[in-house]
């Protein structure tokens, strides 16, 4: 999460690097992840200012260069620690550097220690069945009633919102006003009368994706995340980290679908000769420098980026990544042989824990991938905001551009 301007990295002499390095040894000492349970372990770590670095005092961090921020996760994680992101996904990496940046401090004060703790599991609830790739097209609605809202309307593919304590809300307030202008950001309480979650089975079977119904959902004013109208900014924020979220975490060498796609090699083809071994080993070759590109450019883009919304990096790395591990499980299931055509029958309908992240089951990730180049923006989205914001091309033509939410059509 970064809220304060990222520097260049610092020297691993420098003051504030040796006293990072002093107070995690301590908060491991003190708290041995392999004896203290999560909560307890995560609290610590956030009351000791080493949740985000770069936060303020009292909400999270110690005030110190966000660039510190890779190397404290790094030392935690490689101690065994119990990691945030993984199990709290859309709350550590969405919902909290949006509330960081747009939130009062009362907000901050509120939500985001147990966020961290993953005592409070966070959903984002954006698209709808008529507004995905285009989401400020939205039409769920909140209306002003006295010091509450009233918010009705369904919110479509919201990952763990089965087991979501709060959602990161956008809905209308404004008809009148053209679709990007009308729209504010709610905090809401997912187990508030009048919502509804659903799930929505994948072709792995299991529910990660859900839909939510709210009807007629009183929501107070002090759930309001930032000003009436300016839910579209508080949208971009959430955007852009979630790109960074998805595409843009820096792992080790060799790691992720390129390590599956490895260890598939090593286990069916090593040693063996032939035109077809050579054809795959050429892709695998292809694979592991398209990926290695990849996780070095992201490794930059981690040091470099700005304050508050990430840059366009964010849509860089989330396009490669989707496309990419598309290739690699397309690569595996070749790499299988005719085993590859045999899917288990053992994928039971289930609401999971967690995000499915990785799986040992190379032919479960090779459906569960698909998903990639649409979740958290589609791959065409993302090709848009480079051509435009990049590469400066023309954007596509938006004859609602600046007519009435109200009298725009409509799916």
């Amino acid at each position: 999460m970064v809220t304060s301007p990222a520097t260049a990295a610092p020297d691993a002499t420098s003051p504030e690097t040796a006293e990072l390095d002093a107070a995690v040894d301590q908060l491991l000492a003190d708290f041995p992840p392999e004896s203290t349970s999560r909560e307890v372990f995560l609290g610590a770590q956030f009351d000791r200012g080493l949740a985000w670095v770069q936060q303020p005092e009292g909400e999270g961090g110690r005030g110190w260069p966000a660039s510190l921020q890779q190397r404290l996760v790094s030392r935690i994680q490689a101690a065994g620690a119990p990691n945030p992101g993984f199990i709290n996904v859309i709350g550590y990496g969405m919902c909290a550097p949006t509330i960081a940046v747009h939130g009062t401090p009362e907000q901050r004060a509120r939500y985001l220690r147990p966020l961290f703790t993953c005592e409070e599991i966070w959903c984002q609830l954006f698209s709808e069945p008529g507004a995905g790739s285009d989401v400020a097209g939205l039409a769920t609605r909140a209306v002003r009633d006295g010091d509450e809202w009233i918010i009705t309307g369904q919110k479509v593919w919201t990952t763990l919102a089965h087991l979501a304590k709060f959602g990161l809300l956008i809905a209308r307030t404004d008809p009148d006003q053209p679709k990007h202008r009308g729209l504010t950001a709610f905090l809401l309480d997912m187990e508030a009368p009048g919502v509804d979650v659903r799930p929505l089975y994948q072709i792995t079977g299991e529910a990660e994706f859900n839909e939510v119904f709210m009807t007629e959902v009183r929501v107070p004013d002090s759930a309001r995340l930032g000003d009436v109208g300016d839910g579209w900014r508080v949208a971009i924020t959430t955007l852009m980290n979630e790109r960074v979220s998805i595409g843009g975490g820096v792992s080790r060498r060799g790691q992720g679908p390129i390590g599956d796609a490895v260890r598939v090699w090593n286990e069916r083809w090593a040693g063996v000769e032939g035109p077809h071994a050579a054809v795959l080993r050429d892709r695998l070759l292809q694979a592991w420098v398209r990926s290695e590109a990849t996780r070095l450019t992201n490794l930059r883009a981690s040091q470099n980026r700005k304050a508050g919304t990430p840059g366009p990096e964010g849509s860089v790395a989330k396009l490669a990544y989707a496309e990419e591990n598309k290739r690699i499980y397309e690569l595996c299931v070749d790499l299988l042989g005719a085993d590859g055509m045999r899917h288990s029958s053992d994928y039971p309908h289930i609401r999971p824990q967690h995000v499915a992240l990785g799986t040992t089951d190379i032919t479960k990730a090779f459906l569960r991938v698909r998903a990639n180049s649409i979740e958290g923006g589609t791959s065409e989205v993302m090709r848009n905001i480079l051509a435009e914001r990049v590469l400066g091309l023309p954007g596509d033509p938006k004859p609602d551009k600046d007519l009435a939410w109200k009298d725009t059509l409509r799916n």
